[in-house]
């Protein structure tokens, strides 16, 4: 099965939310998975792993409230690897959508790439589907009519910050996950990403840009093409 295939079979975007017009493309919060909606679980494998970090619902439904699409993208090597199957990834997510939706919460999309990486490197792009790669981002803005200038990259690792400003949006670094940030990396990107707390502070910030309080677009890295490989998609409505 080539890609083509493998993304028609998993693409369930509504009629509705495809390939809006210029005048009616609306902002995006793109958001990683692991340590920043749900708590970081190596490999996660496990439905029954699945918890939500704290605050982070309502702050989806603060977010699509103010007219934000609120779309998560993530990298799933361990399907790649033959870890999990896909299948079981998505019983994760619908554990996870579960959750959210006892709290009255919902994702719009969840975008996801099961490339397994041959390095270490999180700021080299090998695959444009894997973050730091800007394929998921602008696969999502294509199908859900999204303005990627005025969206959002929220993540707890510098690959979710790179995949944020390779797709020209503004990104968020947040510290809820379980690495550090003080890596050279890091200092090499300072000033073009915001660094908070959490998910909560990141959609307080965002949403306080939309209030007219800007925090300035960074410049955007340039990237190196690449396969388009291993990506799925599943739609989940509010």
């Amino acid at each position: 099965m080539d890609f083509n295939d493998k993304a028609k079979q998993f693409d369930e975007i509504s009629p509705d939310r495809r390939c809006a017009g210029e005048s009616e493309r609306r902002p995006a919060v793109f958001l990683d998975r692991d340590g920043t909606l749900i708590e970081h679980v190596h490999y996660l494998s496990d439905p029954g792993h699945v918890r939500l970090l704290p605050g982070v619902a309502e702050a989806i439904k603060r977010l699509r409230h103010a007219g934000f699409v609120c779309v998560l993208v993530t990298n799933q090597s361990a399907v790649g690897r033959g870890m999990i199957t896909e299948a079981r990834l998505h019983e994760i997510h619908a554990e996870m959508d579960r959750q959210l939706a006892e709290r009255g919460a919902a994702l719009d999309a969840i975008y996801y790439c099961t490339d397994v990486p041959d390095g270490n490197d999180r700021t080299l792009v090998k695959n444009e589907d894997r973050k730091p790669g800007p394929g998921m981002l602008l696969r999502a803005a294509t199908k859900l009519g999204l303005d990627l200038p005025a969206s959002w990259m929220v993540g707890d690792l510098i690959s979710d910050v790179l995949a944020g400003l390779n797709a020209g949006c503004r990104s968020i670094l947040v510290k809820s996950g379980p690495e550090p940030h003080d890596g050279p990396e890091d200092e090499a990107l300072s000033g073009r990403y915001l660094v908070l707390s959490d998910f909560v502070a990141a959609a307080e910030t965002i949403l306080g840009d939309r209030r007219g309080h800007p925090f300035p677009a960074p410049a955007t890295p340039g990237v190196r093409p690449g396969g388009h490989r291993g990506i799925g998609v599943n739609q989940h409505r509010g």
